[in-house]
C-alpha cells in the first residue's frame, strides 16, 4: 500500500473538491504514500477509472469525492473482479459524509491523508440492489444504505429540481417539497422470505449507521455482520412525520409504534405505484427491487493507531 491511484471527482461537495484538491495533494505528498491520481469527468467515469487502476495493477485506490463516488469506485472494482485483491482509502469531500461516519475515517482531509502512513484493513460487507431503470433490469452495488419511498423523492427534488441552490440549501428545499407532494406507497415487502402488504412511508437497507448527511437512520448496523438493518417507516401522517425527522438525526425514532426495524440477508420490495430507489444518495430507478447482501468483500484502509 505505498503507492495509489486517486481517483478525484471536482464536481464532490457542490464542486468544492476541485478548490479543496490542490491542498489535498500536498496533504498526500508529506505522506509516504506515492500516487498518481485522475479527475472525473462526470457521471460514471470514477467506475471505468478503477477499472484502468486494477487493469494497470495498483493495489490501493483512493476516493476523493462523496459517496456517490464511493459507490461508483466500488463497483468499477467489482465489475474489474479484483475487488478481493484491492484496498480502497477515503478521503471525504463530499456535503454529507455518511459513509466515514460508521467506518471511523475522519472528516478534517489532513487526519485522512495521515491516516495513509500507518493503515490498517477493515474487511466490510457490500449491498448488492437489481432494480429497474428506464424499463431495463440493472444490478449494481452499494456501500453504504439504499431506500425506496420518502427518501428517495428527496434525493430526486434535490438533485433534479434544486441542485443549483447548493448542497445544504437544495437538501432542505427538497426535503420540503417532497414533504408536501408525497404520498405513502402500498407494497409488497419480502424479508428473508417472509412476505406481507403493507403501505409504507419508506423502506431502507442499511449497511452502515448514517445516511442523509448525518441522520443516524439504522444506530445499530454492524458494517461487517452480513446482514443488513431493514429499517421501516409505516404508514405515517404528514404531521407525524414532520415531529419525527428530529429523532432520525439522534437515533431515537426506533421506539415509534410505526417504525420497525429487522436484519436480514436479502429484501425484495414490489409495488404498482411507482416507487422511486437510490442508493448512496444517488438516484437510481425504481421498484421492483432485490437486496442481498455480499459479505465480507471489500477491504478498506483507516486510520491505524498513531
Amino acid at each position: 500500500m505505498k503507492y495509489a491511484r486517486v481517483i478525484v471527482n471536482p464536481a464532490a461537495g457542490a464542486g468544492g473538491t476541485a478548490k479543496r484538491w490542490p491542498q489535498i495533494m500536498d496533504l498526500l505528498e508529506s505522506t509516504e504514500l506515492g500516487f498518481e491520481y485522475d479527475l472525473t469527468e462526470g457521471p460514471g467515469h470514477a467506475t471505468e477509472l478503477a477499472k484502468s487502476a486494477v487493469k494497470n495493477g495498483y493495489s490501493l485506490v483512493v476516493s476523493v469525492g462523496g459517496d456517490g463516488t464511493i459507490n461508483e469506485i466500488v463497483n468499477g472494482l467489482y465489475d474489474a473482479a479484483c475487488i478481493d485483491d484491492v484496498a480502497l482509502g477515503i478521503i471525504s469531500t463530499g456535503t454529507g459524509g455518511d459513509y466515514i461516519r460508521t467506518l471511523g475515517i475522519p472528516r478534517s482531509h489532513e487526519q485522512a491523508c495521515h491516516g495513509f502512513i500507518n493503515p490498517k484493513k477493515l474487511t466490510v460487507d457490500l449491498g448488492v440492489m437489481e432494480y429497474t431503470s428506464e424499463g431495463k433490469e440493472i444490478k449494481r452495488l452499494f456501500v453504504n444504505f439504499a431506500g425506496l419511498g420518502f427518501d428517495a423523492e428527496v434525493v430526486k427534488a434535490t438533485t433534479q429540481k434544486f441542485k443549483a441552490l447548493g448542497s445544504t440549501t437544495s437538501y432542505l428545499v427538497g426535503l420540503l417539497s417532497t414533504f408536501l407532494s408525497y404520498t405513502n406507497k402500498e407494497i409488497s415487502l419480502t424479508v428473508d422470505g417472509e412476505a406481507e402488504e403493507i403501505r409504507v412511508c419508506t423502506v431502507i437497507m442499511g449497511n452502515g449507521k448514517y445516511g442523509g448527511g448525518g441522520m443516524l437512520t439504522t444506530p445499530d448496523a454492524d458494517i461487517s455482520d452480513g446482514l443488513f438493518d431493514v429499517l421501516i417507516i409505516e404508514d405515517l401522517t404528514k404531521p407525524d412525520l414532520l415531529r419525527s425527522l428530529p429523532r432520525i438525526y439522534k437515533g431515537t425514532h426506533l421506539t415509534h409504534p410505526k417504525v420497525t426495524l429487522k436484519r436480514a440477508k436479502e429484501v425484495v420490495i414490489q409495488s404498482r405505484q411507482t416507487m422511486s430507489l437510490q442508493a448512496d444518495g444517488e438516484l437510481l430507478g425504481e421498484a421492483p427491487a432485490r437486496f442481498s447482501v455480499l459479505p465480507g468483500v471489500l477491504n478498506v484502509v483507516i486510520p491505524g493507531d498513531s
